[in-house]
């Protein structure tokens, strides 16, 4: 209405007005149906720009405005440039509302124009007062407008940014070109009519390098576009953004209501869907395009386009049936697979559709789409790995650093940071027997149980090829132990594969931040020393102490200090008595080593056999045992009170296969007898790898030499592994015959394992015997022979043989002098 109104207003000014015809009576309609097929095939050729939602058009028309404004009364030109929008607006079909809107502004401007023509007439060709009125009344219809589409605009959509106001002042530049164009033309024309002539070739010229200029802008655009696009794309950085940097550019640069880009899941990528709507800042999670066309591309690979100039009729049908106009799907392809697509919909203005072109644009956008979806994936596939362990897809030592990092640095008052560190037991064992397959499908099992077993506020990962890690925030110690218990515990569920059932067991170290470190590197070293000190306990869980770091470093500055001992013969050999419980006969000693250090005084047996088995010293520490063993047993019997020796063995020792020669050599260097040897394997070392140390313990046994399995009751062996055995000789672990005398339990172990032994025909010793009433029940239930305190502590040899000389009364056989003990206690 108020359109309306102010062209009504318009042209009653320019009726009052006294501008004089140029041309007049039946030549006025003449001229004026020549200047309406004008009109029309000037907006026929538009340069079409876009602000916002809005299609913006720029046309030739300021040219044929100008001349009929000279040539025509102003009524008559208003009159005409209506029916000429009418016209247009009809053939392109515009909405009612728009159409509307398009013919009354067009009527308002030309109104204005005219009123801004009277208001600075008459008008004279020749006069330079009448190219600045003709040009002020061009201009002014334009600037009418313009204000009256921007207008619109912002009162529908809101206030246009400032970079969108290029467009219009691009139009406002044409426009001046154009005017002056059309005063050279009308300059021309006062010469003579028959200029007409050139100035249709030249206007011929003129509308097609107006064409190529339209379409070169676009071309130039386009690469422009592309070419920003495809930069922006590659800067992106690799994570996650790359919608946000493609979307927003594809939809201004097909001018496209919607573009999508849509990825499918796959493996731990979830399903992408995601779209730039024009207006809109974000990126939304929907979609225009129908499945149906999404579904045709990814099956065919080929690109679905439809609308007014594309595709089929069904396509056609199904764009209606969702409101939209027209769309493009374009698969995205990284090799041979579709890997997912970049869609385009809705075609922004109403006369506007997308065209070959178009199709042709966004497949050369999405060949650069894919090749940048696939660089993300394969940089985050990249990252993924390097910080994951490739099994069991936890995070590995490098994440948990990482993460550990972030935790103590952000830790709040009153709670710890805890690191829980799970090592699996028996793994070897199961690599060995049913290979490392299904050592792989443990680590797996355990890694599921772990994950689903943690609190979920836990990051749970894998060190290691048997070590696990929980990390959390727990209000102490206490707590951390607490649930290494109950996750250990839990862990502890037999474990099926296929027709196999294994009980898996775990030893759990514990260290906390701030009490054991702020490091990370430091946490999980103190963490690792802390689960290896629990492989030791009942409860199988240990919270770290200095100790036992303090301990290992020790250990570990022992390794070369070792060496030094051996080479330079600094490491002794003690010798404990082992006496017949029957006639309270001395049988033999066990033979066992001892170190001073220069340093560090008395170093633990465990201790430096340990650094001996991790440094490769052990065989030299077994040989010098053997040696000053022998080396006794052949003095021993050159005085003629024959002694056996009883040496101790590591398991890692029996699967040397050279290990059955060096000791045959050995039994004859010195001229030993095979039977005054017995060699002592621990119960756990022999159950751990019977099968892999049977031959050694044949070749052993086929020599003559005694063979013994010590601290037997402390492992896991069943009486199979007895009879498989070639031993001569059990010997009770001392924790059960220390405590006979006072617990009803050791004591039937006890009496259990010498009715064991006598059922295989094998010799019972008791170890740690250190009291009469402990004496008196080992005699009662039938055991061979004692060792302990109670008859002497391990001895060095010269106070060895005082001993012998003190505590012991010689009695004549025929196979030497024997030795009895003359009182005990």
């Amino acid at each position: 209405m108020c359109l309306i109104t102010l062209g009504l207003t318009a042209l009653l000014q320019i009726k009052t007005g006294d501008l004089e015809p140029r041309v007049h009576g039946i030549w006025q309609w003449v001229l004026a149906l020549a200047f309406l097929a004008i009109f029309v095939i000037a907006d026929m050729s538009p340069l079409s720009f876009e602000v916002r939602r809005h299609a913006f058009l720029v046309t030739p028309i300021e040219i044929p405005f100008l001349l009929s404004l000279y040539y025509l009364p102003p009524v008559i030109v208003v009159a005409t440039r209506l029916l000429a929008a009418l016209i247009i607006q009809l053939r392109r079909r515009v909405a009612f509302v728009k159409a509307a809107f398009n013919i009354a502004l067009v009527g308002v401007s030309s109104a204005m124009a005219g009123v801004m023509l009277v208001a600075l007439g008459p008008l004279d060709a020749k006069s330079g007062n009448t190219w600045l009125a003709l040009a002020a009344a061009v201009m002014t219809a334009l600037f009418v407008s313009l204000v009256g589409v921007l207008g619109v605009i912002t009162l529908v959509q809101g206030r246009i940014p400032g970079k969108d106001m290029s467009t219009p002042l691009s139009g406002i530049v044409v426009a001046l070109v154009n005017t002056m164009i059309g005063l050279v033309v009308l300059l021309v024309l006062q010469q003579t009519l028959w200029a007409m002539l050139l100035l249709f070739a030249l206007l011929s010229c003129f509308v097609v390098a107006y064409r190529s200029y339209a379409r070169s802008l676009r071309q130039h655009q386009t690469l422009t576009e592309i070419y920003d696009l495809t930069r922006a794309m590659s800067d992106t950085p690799h994570d996650g953004t790359l919608p946000d940097a493609l979307l927003g550019r594809v939809q201004r640069l097909l001018q496209a209501e919607y573009a999508t880009l849509w990825l499918p899941a796959q493996g731990r990528h979830p399903e992408v869907l995601l779209s730039a709507r024009a207006d809109d800042n974000g990126l939304l999670d929907i979609a225009s395009v129908p499945a149906a066309m999404r579904k045709r591309a990814v099956e065919t690979g080929a690109t679905v386009a439809a609308g007014a100039r594309l595709g089929d009729d069904q396509l056609r049908t199904e764009l209606r049936e969702t409101g939209v106009k027209d769309a493009i799907v374009v698969p995205l392809r990284a090799g041979s697979a579709i890997i997912g697509t970049l869609e385009a919909a809705g075609r922004l203005g109403e006369i506007a559709q997308f065209n070959e072109a178009d199709v042709r644009l966004l497949e050369t956008i999405a060949a650069h789409a894919a090749v940048a979806v696939e660089n993300n994936r394969l940089v985050d596939r990249l990252r993924f790995d390097a910080y994951h362990d490739a099994l069991t897809a936890l995070p590995n030592r490098r994440r948990v650093s990482q993460a550990l990092e972030e935790a103590v640095r952000v830790r709040a008052p009153g709670e710890v940071v805890a690191l829980l560190m799970f090592d699996v037991d028996g793994l070897r064992d199961v690599n060995d027997s049913l290979g490392h397959a299904a050592g792989d499908q443990l680590l797996a099992e355990v890694a599921t149980r772990i994950r689903s077993l943690a609190p979920p506020a836990a990051l749970v990962g894998r060190t290691g090829g048997d070590e696990f890690v929980v990390t959390l925030r727990l209000p102490n110690a206490d707590a951390a132990v607490d649930l290494a218990t109950e996750l250990r515990a839990q862990l502890q569920d037999p474990m099926t594969f296929g027709s196999l059932t294994l009980d898996v067991d775990t030893a759990v170290g514990i260290a906390l931040h701030p009490e054991h470190g702020s490091d990370p590197a430091a946490l999980l070293q103190r963490a690792d020393v802390a689960t290896h000190a629990a492989k030791g306990l009942a409860s199988g869980v240990q919270l770290f102490d200095l100790a036992l770091e303090s301990r290992s470093v020790r250990r570990l500055g022992l390794a070369g200090d070792l060496r030094r001992a051996l080479d330079n013969d600094e490491l002794e050999v003690f010798f404990q008595p082992k006496v017949s419980l029957r006639d309270r006969r001395l049988v033999g000693v066990e033979c066992l080593a001892r170190w001073e250090h220069p340093t560090h005084g008395a170093v633990a047996p465990e201790d430096f056999v340990a650094v001996a088995e991790h440094t490769g010293q052990l065989s030299r520490l077994t040989d010098v045992v053997l040696r000053e063993g022998l080396r006794r047993a052949r003095q021993w019997v050159d005085a003629g009170r024959p002694l056996s020796v009883a040496v101790n063995l590591s398991p890692r020792t029996l699967v040397d296969p050279s290990f059955p020669q060096r000791v045959d050599d050995l039994l004859q260097e010195f001229g030993v007898s095979p039977d005054r040897l017995t060699l002592e394997i621990t119960e756990d070392g022999v159950v751990d790898g019977v099968d892999r140390l049977l031959p050694t313990l044949r070749r052993l046994y086929d020599l003559g030499v005694h063979l013994s399995v010590d601290d037997f009751g402390t492992g896991y062996s069943s009486l199979s592994y007895l009879r498989r055995l070639p031993v001569h000789e059990v010997k009770v672990d001392r924790s059960f015959v220390q405590g006979m005398a006072t617990d009803p339990g050791d004591l039937a172990i006890v009496r259990a394992v010498v009715d064991i032994s006598r059922h295989f025909g094998l010799a019972v010793v008791a170890e740690g015997v250190e009291s009469e009433l402990t004496l008196e029940l080992l005699e009662e239930i039938g055991c061979d022979i004692g060792q302990g305190f109670l008859f002497s502590r391990p001895l060095p040899y010269e106070r060895l043989e005082a001993w012998l000389g003190a505590q012991t009364d010689a009695e004549p056989t025929p196979l030497g002098e024997v030795r009895r003990l003359r009182a005990v206690g």
